[in-house]
């Protein structure tokens, strides 16, 4: 009960999801983002626009922060992964001036939101302030999020008040929520500033972003889980048709290690495999207490795939081939020990005679099931 009560004041502090509000702005709409060095400001940057594109629009981003070493080059490379357009003007001009400009670039290629990568510094001082202040002035942006770290903690306070009084913030991007850090910054951030969470920065990978949910934040914050942002991230891993053939591959008895290893593949693009397993309730208390190994878990699922990879087509399609001399071959092409190959092959075929025994109608026998079912 007491959880409970805690939980729903934490959502009501936390505020609304996020929702970007481009209303009373033409095309194409201008997010200019801000932040301390170090808040991942330009794989957000480039996130953002990822995001955007998803949502039927045409992001466009600009590279502004002339400060940082290679921050231009940073953005540039992202902006060719993602394949999205981009403004710079290297180091030398002034950024208010890359901002107008890539405005101007951004209509010309018919884009529909402009991202601006602003500089960023080690800390708030005037300079920093007055420059952001003039590229507002000269943008006119729809939206102002000031990208801030969760992992900061209460210097979060100062951060958002200090960008908040000087340019005028209009939301907050919590980024690194992945870490060790649950998202208690974001209460601070979230009261001193009134202004609402938009999206959070849930891994370094380009799709480790997120609307702002308030009621599953706030399940991380009390080591409750978040199951529903792990269904959502199924769900883009994995489409309706793609499950019904797997499930009736099992069903059959036809599933090969080569449908393992597509599955492992798309379980580890989901994410970082302690943030996906942070997300079930139960545990991120299991991480606390040093019984989730998230490395050794990662490296554990690494090799497994490193040994599917080392085998042949055929191999893959019929295990029971794996004679003494393939499976030598297999250990030296992945680097691992012949046991290990063994441990694979085995949880392979302890995993068909489990599918088997299900498809006829029995209790799998599944060490610790029959004392868990008679109450032990």
């Amino acid at each position: 009960m007491v959880v409970k009560i805690v939980h729903e004041e934490l959502v009501h502090t936390l505020g609304e999801p996020g929702r970007l509000n481009f209303s009373g702005s033409s095309k194409p709409h201008v997010i200019m983002l801000v932040g301390l060095q170090g808040s991942g400001k330009t794989t957000t940057a480039a996130k953002l626009a990822t995001y955007l594109r998803r949502e039927g629009k045409t992001p466009f981003l600009v590279a502004a922060d002339i400060y940082r070493p290679a921050a231009v080059d940073q953005l540039m490379t992202l902006a060719k992964q993602i394949n999205v357009g981009i403004h710079q003007q290297g180091t030398n001009a002034r950024p208010a001036d890359i901002c107008e400009n890539g405005i101007k670039a951004a209509k010309e290629a018919g884009a529909s939101v402009v991202i601006l990568d602003t500089a960023g510094r080690l800390q708030i001082d005037e300079r920093l302030m007055d420059e952001l202040r003039e590229i507002k002035k000269r943008t006119q942006p729809a939206e102002i999020l000031l990208v801030a770290d969760a992992m900061t903690g209460q210097e979060a306070v100062n951060i958002a008040s200090g960008f908040n009084e000087s340019v005028g913030i209009t939301g907050l991007i919590l980024t690194k929520i992945d870490g060790d850090a649950r998202g208690g910054a974001a209460i601070s951030m979230r009261a001193v500033t009134n202004v609402p969470i938009k999206f959070l920065g849930t891994s370094e990978k380009i799709d480790g972003f997120e609307v702002f949910h308030p009621d599953r934040l706030a399940d991380r914050i009390l080591g409750m889980g978040d199951v529903l942002s792990l269904i959502e991230k199924a769900e883009e891993a994995y489409d309706e048709e793609e499950a019904i053939r797997l499930q009736r591959k099992m069903m059959k008895n036809q599933f090969t290690l080569q449908d393992f290893l597509e599955q492992l593949q798309k379980i580890r693009k989901m994410g970082p495999i302690g943030q996906l397993m942070g997300m079930i309730p139960g545990v991120s208390k299991m991480q606390m207490k040093g019984q989730f190994n998230q490395e050794d878990a990662e490296k554990r699922l690494k090799r497994v795939e490193a040994i599917i990879c080392s085998m042949t087509k055929k191999e893959r399609e019929n295990p029971k081939i794996l004679n003494a001399s393939r499976r030598k071959r297999i250990a030296m092409g992945s680097g691992v020990e012949v046991r290990d190959v063994n441990e694979v092959i085995k949880q392979f075929q302890q995993m068909q005679e489990l599918m088997g025994q299900l498809r006829k109608g029995r209790i799998p026998n599944i060490p610790g099931l029959s004392d868990l079912m008679k109450g032990r």
